[in-house]
């Protein structure tokens, strides 16, 4: 009976000891899936880093160009709003010059008197000139309008160059980080 309770414990301790080596293999073949999906997903991730390091530095590239740009413009449309000012400034030569066509209006009338076939001619002429004159009236209104709005359009290139100027500051930061 004594060796039946050792055959039996011996038994028992080597199921036992199956028993745990089977639970023990299982365990390593799950460790050995879960780690080799760890390295997956980091390997993934990594891959993923890369790329966004890609994308931030083709950003801030393009943000560059954008500012060079702003810059650009603003330049040109300084230029732009001295050639209005320019042009401006001979509509109203030209308006002045349209005032003394009144006085040759009062000329030519005295002259009609004595020159009757001349009078017919200057009196076309005469309405043609005013309405030259109220054209060019409009026209210096014009003018006045647009170089307004070419003050405004610049005032606008300035804040929005500005802007860009700010949202690439954050980029420039990263710049050093960046291959």
């Amino acid at each position: 009976m004594a060796e039946d309770v050792r055959r039996m414990v011996v038994g028992v301790v080597g199921r036992l000891g199956r028993e745990t080596q089977l639970h023990l293999d299982e365990r390593y073949r799950h460790f050995w899936i879960t780690n080799l999906l760890i390295v997956i997903i980091s390997i993934l991730l990594v891959v993923v880093a890369i790329f966004n390091v890609y994308y931030i530095r083709v950003l801030y590239q393009d943000l560059n160009g954008i500012v060079f740009n702003m810059d650009s413009m603003h330049d040109h449309l300084r230029v732009v709003k001295g050639s209005m000012d320019e042009i401006t400034e001979r509509v109203e030569s030209f308006d002045r010059h349209m005032g003394h066509m009144d006085q040759i209006n009062q000329h030519t009338a005295s002259m009609s008197k004595s020159l009757p076939r001349i009078a017919t001619a200057m009196t076309e002429m005469s309405g043609e000139v005013h309405a030259i004159r109220n054209e060019m009236g409009v026209l210096r209104g014009a003018m006045t309008n647009i170089d307004q709005r070419v003050n405004h359009m610049i005032g606008s290139v300035a804040s929005m160059r500005e802007n860009v100027h700010q949202i690439s500051r954050p980029m420039g930061v990263m710049n050093p980080f960046m291959p």
